[in-house]
């Protein structure tokens, strides 16, 4: 087997979703310059500040941007906010008090958010200990069980109803604007006083539109993935409406000071330039995602979304026949990544996870899901998450040393799909 011609031939597939996805960045690079000359953005919104952080115009600026951007009325963006997890829990205590009901319509969340919510152990501060009681309508058919969500709706008038964009550990495909965009008018009809909120984390500038921007109360992701562009170091961001980012500020800070005080020494330079480039970044993750993808399907494996579907995140599923071939996966990106080559992860006992978890990640930013990453909890079936990407041309490397790794194995042979 020839591996240019095969790989040529892969991107042959493709071309009708890359030129798709050629669209979608130039729309939204021009959606995040009209914000920076909006908001005049100059050298001096890039300097830090110390102590409480009062007249930090950077912070100012760049939440006004995010604001803009995301379609929302406002917005937070911290590097005080340590990763996604963090930044859904904080607006999820913002927001709820005793005896509210939070109600996810997306099924189970992400398995960090778990404790967070209803607290397998006591007094540890989960929303459990707080008497703040939690319901969820599981998917059906991968999609929101629409006429269950909207009965559980009305019978226990939520006050937060909480979709999950990505699939998590889930084999299913992710939720799009115009799925988003349904289910909210659907659920306005029925209570216009419950926030909406969504963890948008993978799903940023993937399509033309945010949840924000289609009626979500709450949007939520990490800089540490798509809309940090690769060269943020930290932070959050939480975009939405005013009645709920006067909440979540409070609680952010103290209700007393709310986002008024804040300071970050380094400054901000790499949170604008960060979003500025986010569209190319995620355009190549998303390209690249595709490749490996079509690579594996015409090796035998099954991947989703397949090659002939839109994608809605910077995810591509790839499920294996055993763990070891797993773990080969997992092993083969850290192999050719440019952060720690020479590391061989191994499954183990991740914080937060209920089963062990294998995950390679030679980044720049520890952790950085918008990096070349992937990572799979070890249990059946056995489904390799791979996602990120600087640059697609390091992302063909890897497409390239799989043909190598998988051509000849027993489960795979090259077939036509």
């Amino acid at each position: 087997m020839d591996k240019k011609i095969f790989l040529k031939e892969c991107e042959n597939d493709l071309k009708d979703r890359f030129d798709e996805l050629d669209e979608i960045a130039f729309f939204n690079q021009k959606k995040i310059l009209n914000a920076f000359q909006k908001q005049k953005v100059a050298l001096r919104h890039f300097y830090g500040s110390t102590g409480y952080g009062y007249d930090d115009s950077g912070k100012e600026v760049l939440n006004k941007i995010y604001a803009e951007v995301f379609g929302a009325d406002s917005a937070i963006v911290s590097p005080l906010i340590t990763c996604g997890t963090h930044a859904i829990f904080l607006c999820l205590a913002s927001i709820l008090r005793p005896n509210d009901v939070l109600l996810s319509v997306t099924g189970s969340p992400y398995d960090t958010l778990i404790d967070c919510i209803k607290g397998t152990k006591s007094d540890i501060g989960s929303l459990k200990d707080f008497n703040i009681k939690y319901e969820q309508v599981d998917l059906k058919d991968d999609k929101i069980d629409t006429l269950e969500a909207l009965n559980k709706i009305k019978e226990l008038k939520p006050k937060i109803v909480y979709l999950q964009r990505s699939r998590g550990y889930g084999w299913r495909k992710p939720l799009s604007i115009d799925d988003f965009k349904y289910i909210f008018e659907e659920i306005r009809k029925i209570n216009k006083d419950c926030f909406i909120m969504v963890d948008n984390c993978y799903g940023e500038f993937v399509e033309k539109q945010e949840p924000s921007g289609v009626g979500a109360d709450i949007v939520v992701g990490s800089l540490c993935k798509n809309p940090g562009g690769g060269i943020v170091p930290t932070g959050a961001y939480i975009a939405g409406t005013f009645r709920a980012i006067s909440l979540i500020e409070k609680r952010l800070t103290a209700p007393s000071v709310g986002i008024e005080v804040g300071s970050y020494e380094p400054g901000y330079r790499l949170f604008f330039q960060g979003l500025f480039i986010s569209p190319n970044v995620v355009k190549n993750a998303i390209k690249g995602a595709y490749l490996i993808g079509r690579v594996m399907e015409k090796l035998g494996y099954e991947v989703l979304p397949s090659s002939k579907e839109q994608s809605f995140d910077i995810i591509k599923s790839i499920k294996f026949k055993s763990a070891e071939e797993l773990i080969k996966f997992v092993q083969l990106v850290q192999k050719y990544s440019p952060v720690d080559s020479d590391a061989v992860p191994m499954p183990w006992d991740m914080p937060g996870y209920s089963d062990q978890v294998i995950m390679a990640a030679g980044t720049f930013v520890q952790g950085a899901s918008i990096e070349m990453s992937c990572d799979s909890p070890i249990k059946a079936p056995y489904v390799a998450y791979f996602q990120g990407g600087l640059t697609y041309e390091h992302i063909k490397i890897v497409a390239e040393n799989l043909i190598d790794a998988y051509k000849n194995t027993e489960t795979s042979t090259l077939i036509e799909v």
